[in-house]
């Protein structure tokens, strides 16, 4: 693994239990990844899960998710392993993917405070929302951004949603600042989600949900659990918006959730 992933996997006596998971070990022998949080079960130490930045992402195919969730089970009565990888466009999907796989969500909280930060509680809502909302997202598409605008975005299907059923996730760095904005857009169908994303026509359309005065005090006390809980750990790094970085060649990047900075 290279010097960056400061994660250790822990297999060098196991043998992946599957070729997928052969052929994940090789990816990262070969990749360029940068752990942004982790989890290791106790006591026995049987699963591992990882949150980590792709750099090798953003030299492929342009708008490629750059986050990458990892989640290792390892047989020690066997000496086996099998290790599963989701990419996404944001770490709190991320963090979802991780925790329908066991993961407690609140472990999974990014390290250390080099990483870009909320810019108000309405991002905290937002992504606690996705980060606990289980199976309720199908994601249709993304695109990540390295360039001005440098920002992330996830279309689902919300299948909890009596109205406007399609979301679009929109996450934008801000640079200058060091902080992020996350926020939920809501719209009739797929064909109406993908207009705004192409002309950006006018401002992200809130959820119908949004205006309803008890969703409104429901949201309020989210952000400010969400808040709370983010105290020590700030933000988390989002999917390759928040790793600033200075790249080797080739066209500029950018940090991603929860960037490094």
């Amino acid at each position: 693994m290279n010097d960056d992933f400061d994660f250790d996997f822990d297999l060098d006596e196991l043998t992946p239990a599957d070729a997928a998971s052969e052929d994940a070990v090789d990816m990262f022998w070969s990749g360029d990844l940068t752990a942004l949080s982790h989890h290791h079960s106790a006591p026995n130490g049987s699963h591992s899960f990882v949150v980590a930045h792709d750099r090798s992402a953003t030299w492929g195919i342009p708008g490629a998710p750059e986050v990458v969730a990892i989640a290792v089970a390892r047989d020690l009565s066997q000496f086996t392993f099998t290790l599963e990888t989701s990419y996404h466009a944001s770490v709190p999907f991320a963090q979802n993917w991780l925790a329908e796989r066991g993961c407690p969500p609140e472990r999974i909280a990014l390290l250390g405070n080099n990483h870009a930060k909320p810019a108000d509680d309405l991002t905290l809502q937002v992504e606690q929302q996705i980060r606990t909302s289980g199976t309720r997202y199908e994601v249709l598409d993304t695109h990540t951004s390295d360039s001005d605008p440098c920002e992330t975005w996830t279309l689902a299907r919300d299948s909890s949603a009596g109205q406007a059923p399609v979301r679009v996730f929109h996450e934008e760095l801000d640079h200058d600042a060091g902080t992020y904005t996350m926020r939920e857009g809501a719209f009739a169908d797929e064909g109406a989600a993908r207009s705004w994303l192409d002309d950006r026509s006018g401002p992200l359309p809130e959820p119908p949900e949004y205006s309803d005065h008890d969703g409104a005090v429901v949201r309020a006390r989210v952000a400010r659990t969400a808040l709370a809980r983010s105290a020590g750990s700030s933000a988390m790094p989002r999917a390759g918006l928040d790793t600033f970085r200075t790249p080797p060649t080739g066209p500029a990047q950018r940090p991603v959730q929860g960037r490094l900075l």
